[in-house]
């Protein structure tokens, strides 16, 4: 649901004094939580675990929603907090990254060379790696921006802060990855001959 839909439709559940339901949530707002997660870091089959976490705590909170803010805010800052939490756990931090079915089956359908699809799963692994390190809010931004294709102003409006905010975390994020990167290929260079 767009932005613009999404205040439309809080400001007639606020008219007629109806308050949001589980099935609100989860028949408009699926996609956005789903994708939030995966800006934030997580892929399969982790992911699905925390989106079961997102609506546990969405179900709880549900009674304290008042409105006041557009409900995806509200959505980011729990799948902030549940991203947080989980990442915190020792268990993420010792995960490692496999490739999802979806990028298996990309590979199979795609012409590409064994070694050039070996190369462009290291190429992603290393951008994931790097974006790991990065700060989950920071990570979001970026992810959204840089990847998705928004601009400030409707990351601003998507997550509830102000548009400096938002130019402030895509700056840190830049120079995060910036620096991540650089270490990296200062790595990569010292064990090669």
């Amino acid at each position: 649901m767009s932005h613009t839909a999404e205040i439309v439709a809080r400001s007639s559940r606020e008219a007629e004094r109806v308050p949001l339901t589980l099935d609100d949530v989860y028949s408009e707002h699926t996609e956005f939580i789903w994708k939030t997660l995966h800006r934030m870091g997580f892929r399969l089959p982790v992911i699905e675990d925390v989106f079961q976490e997102v609506f546990v705590v969405v179900l709880r909170r549900l009674g304290s929603f008042d409105g006041r803010s557009a409900t995806t805010t509200w959505l980011f800052g729990i799948c902030l907090r549940v991203a947080r939490g989980y990442r915190r756990r020792a268990h993420f931090r010792r995960e490692r990254i496999v490739a999802d079915v979806d990028d298996a089956t990309r590979a199979v359908a795609t012409e590409a060379t064994p070694e050039e699809e070996l190369e462009r799963r290291e190429s992603e692994m290393l951008l994931f790696e790097i974006l790991d390190q990065l700060d989950i809010e920071q990570r979001a931004v970026f992810v959204m921006f840089e990847f998705d294709g928004l601009s400030c102003q409707e990351i601003a409006e998507m997550i509830g802060v102000a548009v400096g905010t938002v130019h402030s975390r895509l700056h840190r994020a830049r120079e995060s990855f910036a620096q991540a990167a650089k270490r990296y290929r200062a790595a990569e260079a010292r064990r090669r001959p």
